[in-house]
């Protein structure tokens, strides 16, 4: 019968398939490039106007070299808010509604990096030499001994003060303490506040450190600790702008550790940073900067008392 003779083998079928040409690769490209947007352009005007804005809400201050840096920083930002260019961004900065995101750019412009134990020799001058003439100041002076890490990122190093301070604790008289962890980043405070920690990111001087005031993670969090509650019960994380009109902390610190900021600041914002630390500081308190930062050319009222460590005259 004719009409038979018109349906194809299942072998037919197959060669006939195999016959059709593959799409070239620059065909698969270009269908690619008509399915990923090209990623926006920072031109001149609009890069001078984020980094004006940066500097003058957090006095970071960003060259013509960090252009790049900023680029791929903020170009997933404008693809999550659905904005396609630079200069609609800036527009959504200046608008009313845009004052959370200002919080936004700055929390992705600013630079995180810390770590357990970082500088190490500072927690060696704070146990050795600053604790104990804290200490016996306790006996005229009831009040809580305040640290701050003025620059906490995601919390290692204000868990750090907070480990010194314990251990310090569990071998001489114990005293009242307080930590207070702070940042302009909110996204790193939120990791400092639950206090976990990938495994190969907790390094620590004593092995016995581990077991004290860490708890090994299970589960879906395998591979990672968490400080344990006796030990974050002593750090309270505050959200803050070192430049801010006011600071949400006890007025007289006993030792505030500021370390690895300044060098991102201009000479002008890194003299009025230190006039306001000095001005947080208990007499006799200790402001500890950055190994590679210094007080040399600043004019200022403390005492070198140790490398990058300075005292408040009594």
């Amino acid at each position: 019968m004719t009409g038979i003779s018109t349906i194809h083998s299942p072998e037919r079928a197959t060669n006939h398939l195999q016959a059709m040409p593959a799409p070239s690769p620059a065909l698969n490209v270009a269908r690619q490039a008509m399915l990923i947007p090209p990623e926006p352009t920072l031109t001149p005007q609009s890069y001078t106007f984020l980094a004006n804005l940066v500097y003058e809400r957090s006095r970071i201050r960003l060259g013509p070299d960090r252009q790049p840096l900023v680029t791929g920083r903020l170009a997933q930002r404008l693809r999550s808010l659905g904005i396609g260019s630079f200069e609609e961004y800036c527009g959504l900065l200046e608008s009313p509604s845009g004052i959370e995101e200002i919080g936004a750019l700055i929390d992705l412009i600013s630079t995180n990096h810390t770590q357990f134990f970082r500088e190490a020799a500072h927690y060696e001058i704070l146990a050795r030499h600053v604790l104990p003439g804290l200490a016996k100041r306790r006996g005229r002076d009831w009040r809580p001994l305040q640290i701050w890490s003025a620059a906490a990122s995601s919390g290692e190093e204000a868990y750090s003060l907070a480990i010194v301070l314990a251990e310090y604790c569990r071998t001489q008289p114990a005293f009242s303490w307080q930590v207070h962890a702070s940042d302009i980043s909110q996204r790193m405070l939120d990791r400092c506040r639950a206090g976990i920690y990938e495994a190969d990111k907790v390094k620590l001087p004593d092995d016995g450190l581990l077991h004290r005031y860490f708890q090994r993670g299970f589960g879906h969090r395998e591979g990672c600790y968490r400080i344990k509650p006796e030990l974050r019960q002593h750090v309270l994380v505050e959200h803050i702008n070192l430049f801010q009109p006011t600071y949400p902390l006890p007025g007289e610190q006993d030792v505030i550790f500021c370390r690895n900021v300044m060098i991102y600041f201009d000479p002008e914002s890194r003299q009025e940073l230190i006039d306001r630390l000095t001005g947080m500081l208990a007499p006799g308190g200790c402001l500890f900067v950055g190994h590679a930062e210094s007080l040399l050319g600043m004019r200022h009222k403390l005492r070198a008392a140790w490398p990058s460590v300075y005292v408040r005259p009594e």
